[in-house]
């Protein structure tokens, strides 16, 4: 297929109104101000300009905090996913999402899953990983030197981590590898981040860390930041379901179960598919780590890039038949947290934290990992049976009627 390039953005017929995006010191003017210009920029009417000033449970010094050059607040729809049973508890999940099929999805995936006893689910300690890059200045015995000073550098990388270290947490190993293409040789520090997911902790460890790395070997310093395939701080759940549940107009259970099952062997071979197989699986994932006020980006990031790590992009996770039951597992990285930043200031995201009973970490993201499974589940047995518009249709129906129904009252 002949793949043709050219701008949108030169050719569309929608006038420049900014003039010029360069605005100096527009992020010291209160925020009220910076509304009022995006208001005129984007000749927005009464009613588009209140819906900025939607606060909800937020203050404006919250949202002024929160990110720079705010002019408002944006909302989504909080909801909650129902039964979900995980390690023989009860959750209601909170998911922030503005898709109608999402929480349907997860719900009617818990309840296939809840009639074969549940999720089992399990988590690895928080360890975190951070990367230190050293530019290579000559020939130089460093493998000899860092595994001699290793001790001394976790040491080292500790100090000042003293309230990380009470709870359990700190630097608790160190292990390298030279890029020979580049002759840079790269550290990983690894640190049990606790409750916290540790984004802001790796990344000072390692800015210290670095300086004494230089001290030992010749060396510039290049990056010093965590890795988001935290591939030591994953979560698996699994489950097992009788495949009479899946009994269905057109199909017997088991029939059900074997189509799933190819449903899965072709994503597992054909990365087309297993990029909206994955995406199917953070559709259950997204909203849950949005709604505890979690880095969406960053777990984005991660579960995709382990998805590759057999060298091919493959699905998440896996589905089989065994015997009259369909098995399936999920396993990977989520870096969460409950301590720290939006997720104890955004007074939603501790409300969400409130309804899942408190989690710690850990706990969140087992949970997090049984809403991906269930949402996979769900989908994949749309897609073996009537097809996946027919539930997701019905839904979006009630999303066009409303916006008539709008439409109406706003032309009366």
């Amino acid at each position: 297929m002949d793949i043709r390039w050219s701008s949108a953005i030169a050719a569309t017929a929608t006038p420049n109104t900014i003039g010029s995006s360069r605005l100096p010191k527009f992020y010291n003017l209160p925020l009220h101000e910076r509304a009022n210009i995006a208001k005129n920029i984007g000749k927005l009417t009464t009613a588009e300009f209140n819906s900025l000033n939607n606060y909800q449970g937020m203050s404006r010094e919250l949202t002024d905090t929160f990110i720079e050059n705010a002019i408002g607040t944006f909302s989504l729809p909080l909801g909650l996913a129902s039964n979900f049973l995980i390690n023989t508890k009860d959750y209601l999940v909170p998911m922030v999402v503005e898709e109608s099929s999402v929480l349907a999805a997860a719900s009617h995936g818990a309840k296939l899953v809840r009639a074969g006893g549940g999720f089992q689910a399990q988590s690895t300690e928080a360890i975190m990983t951070g990367q230190i890059q050293l530019l290579l200045k000559d020939v130089c015995p460093y493998d000899t030197i860092l595994k001699e000073q290793r001790a001394d550098l976790i040491n080292y990388a500790n100090v000042g981590q003293d309230r990380l270290i009470m709870r359990g947490g700190g630097v608790c190993g160190l292990d390298w590898h030279l890029l020979p293409a580049l002759n840079h040789l790269i550290v990983h520090v690894h640190v049990n981040t606790c409750d916290a997911m540790g984004a802001n902790i790796v990344n000072t460890i390692c800015e210290r860390l670095a300086r004494r790395l230089q001290m030992l070997i010749p060396c510039d310093i290049g990056l010093q930041i965590l890795t988001n395939l935290n591939d030591q701080r994953r979560a698996k759940a699994s489950c097992e379901i009788p495949a009479k549940v899946f009994d269905c107009t057109r199909f017997d259970g088991l029939e059900v179960v074997e189509r799933i099952e190819q449903a899965y062997q072709f994503a597992a071979h054909d990365p087309y598919r297993a990029a909206t197989n994955n995406k199917g699986i953070m559709n259950g994932i997204d909203p849950v780590v949005i709604a505890t006020g979690n880095d969406w980006r960053a777990v984005e990031a991660g579960a995709h890039a382990y998805a590759c790590r057999s060298g091919h992009y493959k699905p998440l996770a896996y589905w089989r038949r065994v015997g009259n039951y369909l098995q399936g597992e999920i396993d990977l990285p989520l870096a969460l947290g409950i301590v720290g930043g939006v997720t104890k200031l955004h007074p939603n995201a501790t409300a969400a934290l409130k309804i899942l009973g408190q989690p710690n970490a850990r706990a969140l993201a087992e949970i997090v990992c049984c809403a991906g499974l269930a949402q996979n589940l769900a989908a994949l047995r749309a897609l073996s049976t009537e097809g996946i518009q027919k539930g997701h249709m019905h839904l979006h129906a009630k999303n066009l009627q409303q916006q008539r129904q709008t439409l109406y009252l706003e032309q009366r």
